[in-house]
C-alpha cells in the first residue's frame, strides 16, 4: 500500500487540482461528441487559468447554442476586402435612407458633433456602411465566432477544421496553419474582452449577434475598441452599441481620439478613417457618402 502523508493545505490544494483536471477529463469524455465541447475545451482552460471565474464560463459553454462556428471561421481564410460591394452604399436609394436617418436623429447628431467636433455626415456614413443604419448588424454569435476561432489555436482543432474545410481555402496547409495561429491569439484577446464587456454591462453573452469577425453594434466595433473607444451618449448610465446615441458618440470619440478635428483636409481625414477600417474602397466609400450628405 502506497501512504502519501500531505499537510492539510496541501492536500487541499492537491485535491482541487486534481478534482479541476478530472472533471475537465470526464466532461471532455462525456461530450467529447458534442461539436461545441470538443473544439472549445482547450480555451476553457485557457480563459479559467486567466482568472474567468471557472463555473461561469463550464456553464457558459455547456450551453446549447454555443457551438463550433464553421461556416464564419472558413471565411477566414477565404476573405477578400476587395470583392465587398461598397458602392451599393453610395447609391441614390442608400443615400435617401441616410438623409431620412439623419433627419430622425437631428438633435443627436448635432449634439454629438458639437461635443466630439466630428463630421455628422463622417458618422452617418460609417453607421451606413457597418450596419445599413442599424438595419443589418450580423447574426453571427459572437461569442461562437471569437471562441471558434480562439480555438484554432490548438493543433487538435485546427486538424479536425482543415479536415472538415480546407478543400474551401485557398491557402496551402503552411500557409493555412500560420494564419490560423495568428488569428487564434487575435481572437482570444477579443473574446476575453467580450466575456469581460457583458458581465460589466450584465448582458448575456449568447444572446449578442454581430459579423463574421465578432463586431459589435452599429459602429461594429469589435470588443477590445469597447472599453477603449465607447461612450455612453444617452448619458443613461451604461454604454449599449446598438443605441443610436450611444454608436453615434463611440465612433465620434474614436475617431477624435485618432485626430478628428472640425475642418480637417480630405487628407487628413482620410488617414484617420484608415484607423476604423484599413480598407482602401471603405475609406474612399465613407468619403463619398459623405460629400453626398
Amino acid at each position: 500500500m502506497l501512504i502519501i502523508r500531505l499537510s492539510c493545505s496541501k492536500y487541499i490544494l492537491f485535491f482541487i487540482c486534481l478534482l479541476n483536471l478530472s472533471f475537465f477529463s470526464f466532461v471532455y469524455t462525456v461530450m467529447g461528441e458534442e461539436k461545441g465541447f470538443k473544439y472549445f475545451a482547450s480555451i476553457q482552460k485557457r480563459l479559467i487559468k486567466d482568472g474567468f471565474d471557472a463555473t461561469r464560463i463550464i456553464n457558459l459553454y455547456s450551453r446549447p447554442q454555443v457551438s463550433f462556428e464553421e461556416e464564419g471561421t472558413a471565411l477566414f481564410f477565404v476573405h477578400s476586402e476587395a470583392k465587398l460591394d461598397y458602392d451599393q452604399f453610395a447609391n441614390k436609394w442608400s443615400i435617401q435612407k441616410a438623409k431620412k436617418y439623419m433627419e430622425k436623429h437631428k438633435a443627436i447628431l448635432a449634439k454629438t458633433e458639437k461635443v466630439y467636433g466630428v463630421d455628422k455626415n463622417i458618422i452617418t456614413a460609417i453607421i451606413l456602411v457597418e450596419s445599413g443604419l442599424g438595419n443589418s448588424l450580423g447574426k453571427r454569435s459572437v461569442l461562437n465566432t471569437l471562441s471558434s476561432l480562439a480555438s484554432m489555436g490548438d493543433p487538435n482543432v485546427r486538424n479536425m477544421f482543415w479536415d472538415l474545410r480546407g478543400d474551401s481555402s485557398n491557402l496551402t496547409r503552411k500557409e493555412f496553419e500560420k494564419k490560423a495561429r495568428r488569428k487564434s491569439n487575435w481572437a482570444y484577446n477579443e473574446l476575453k474582452a467580450f466575456l469581460e464587456y457583458t458581465l460589466k454591462a450584465k448582458i448575456d453573452p449568447v444572446e449578442i449577434g454581430g459579423s463574421y469577425a465578432g463586431a459589435v453594434g452599429l459602429p461594429q466595433f469589435m470588443p477590445t475598441n469597447i472599453p477603449a473607444y465607447a461612450k455612453d451618449g444617452n448619458m443613461d448610465g451604461h454604454i449599449d452599441l446598438f443605441n443610436h446615441a450611444d454608436a453615434m458618440a463611440s465612433i465620434a470619440n474614436y475617431l477624435k481620439r485618432f485626430g478628428w478635428r472640425p475642418g480637417i483636409d480630405k487628407e487628413k481625414a482620410y488617414k484617420i478613417i484608415r484607423r476604423y477600417n484599413h480598407s482602401i474602397y471603405y475609406i474612399n466609400t465613407i468619403l463619398k457618402i459623405s460629400e453626398l450628405l
